[in-house]
């Protein structure tokens, strides 16, 4: 009898804002006593929900159990910056362009914003939540320019469309004279992720089971079945799909093979008629720095939880998987200055919120999809694309588990194996170093 027990629970630094500022969620029990399932989902962010909804489609009356550790859209999905991205977004390049041809990962982008497209017309998710208004990167100095246009000469080859923006462009767009151009992609949708995810939470509880504060200790193989434990309860399915990202190490696979990177984000309080009126520019827009290391930022109106304005920024690894109250504060700081530096008519403007956001990524960018022993799935590595990758995963991983071939499947199977990271203490700093000089080169940005 084979037991997998996990060595910790997820551990999150700072509010999920993009959850507190829709107010409070729609309230699930947590799981109790034993019960039988066909299918366990550990984990209820974009990559749990999304393989839930793939099961359901492929077997309409599968038996189908969410676990999840937190409350729906409180953890990592309710902690990014909301860009489902549909184009080349490989955060180790220095302009976002895949090292291959990227058609065949653009395709399947696509397919998962279809897919998340769909699911907001099945549950009448407030469009808001899911807005199609592509995206800009952002350059604040001549080498991000060229970025841009290393980038734009990239997607030309692949025959996809993009528009370069000048200053005056994004002055327009933005209310802020930082930037010196712009490159516009349409593909991009907007999410208001926590609301995204309650919504499809949602439509999914009326035909399976999403318990909520239901941290998965151990999984244990009973004959041909998986045992589910959680402190409170337990299920027995004949297929699990871990959709638990960085938090697979846990329970002791992918071990030395995933980096934990913290990304760090904070929002303001909503902004004041007068603010508004002097800040100027559009009330919806999202940027992302030419150079990855830069600083996402993004306003949003009161259609997605209130005029506010989002600003990420910092990266740590950290193998332990949890970020320190120093970290955070230290990403504060540098966030307040690169908020300063854009909108100095807001200069000044406190945080509202101020957050850590949990990733997973592998040395080569691969991830950790399909099936680890019989019967037990991931769905997992998503490497900095979330919503979009999470989404891709958890698709592909209920394929996996219900016996489909598809080119989702195909793709992941296909994918080399992650590459071994270096032993600690190295791995942290070295990497950490790293990004360190990574930041101070793109400080501009």
């Amino acid at each position: 009898m084979t037991t997998y027990r996990a060595r910790q629970l997820p551990s999150h630094r700072g509010v999920a804002a993009w959850s507190a500022i829709l107010g409070e969620g729609q309230s699930r029990p947590s799981l109790q006593g034993s019960r039988t399932a066909d299918v366990v989902i550990v984990g209820a962010g974009f990559a749990g929900l999304s393989a839930a909804r793939r099961v359901r489609q492929l077997q309409p009356d599968a038996r189908v159990v969410v676990l999840d550790a937190g409350c729906v859209a409180e953890g990592a999905g309710g902690r990014n910056s909301g860009f489902m991205i549909d184009l080349p977004h490989d955060l180790a390049s220095d302009n976002y362009a895949g090292a291959g041809d990227d058609r065949a990962l653009i395709a399947l982008n696509r397919q998962a914003i279809a897919f998340a497209r769909a699911a907001v017309a099945d549950y009448q998710i407030n469009p808001d939540y899911f807005d199609e208004a592509g995206k800009v990167n952002g350059a604040a100095s001549e080498t991000a320019l060229a970025h841009n246009a290393s980038y734009a000469a990239h997607l030309a080859t692949l025959g996809e469309s993009s528009e370069a923006l000048d200053a005056q462009d994004m002055h327009a767009l933005t209310g802020s004279r930082h930037y010196l151009g712009g490159l516009y992609t349409p593909g991009t949708v907007m999410l208001q992720p926590a609301g995204y995810l309650r919504g499809l939470a949602a439509g999914l509880s009326e035909t399976i089971n999403i318990y909520e504060r239901s941290a998965v200790s151990t999984l244990t193989r009973v004959g041909p079945d998986w045992q589910v434990a959680t402190t409170d309860g337990q299920v027995t399915a004949g297929r699990v799909i871990m959709a638990t990202n960085g938090h697979l190490e846990s329970f002791g696979f992918a071990q030395g093979l995933l980096m934990h990177v913290f990304l760090y984000a904070s929002m303001t309080p909503e902004l004041e008629a007068d603010q508004i009126a002097a800040l100027g520019g559009a009330s919806r827009w999202g940027i992302t720095p030419s150079d990855p290391m830069g600083t996402t930022v993004r306003r949003i109106d009161v259609g997605q939880g209130g005029n506010r304005i989002v600003t990420r920024s910092c990266a740590t690894l950290r193998s332990g998987m949890e970020a320190s109250a120093a970290d955070l504060a230290r990403a504060t700081r540098v966030q307040r200055a690169k908020f300063d530096a854009r909108f100095p008519l807001l200069a000044g403007l406190a945080p509202q919120y101020e957050w850590a956001g949990h990733l997973c990524m592998t040395r080569n960018g691969v991830s950790v999809t399909g099936e680890l022993e019989p019967g037990l799935f991931a769905a997992c590595a998503q490497n900095g694309l979330g919503l979009t990758r999470g989404t891709l995963t958890g698709i592909a991983a209920a394929e996996h588990a219900m016996g489909v071939t598809s080119n989702m499947t195909a793709f992941f199977t296909e994918e080399a194996a992650p590459t071994r990271l270096p032993p600690q203490p190295f791995r942290d700093m070295g990497a950490n170093a790293y990004l360190r000089w990574k930041e101070y080169r793109a400080q501009q940005e």
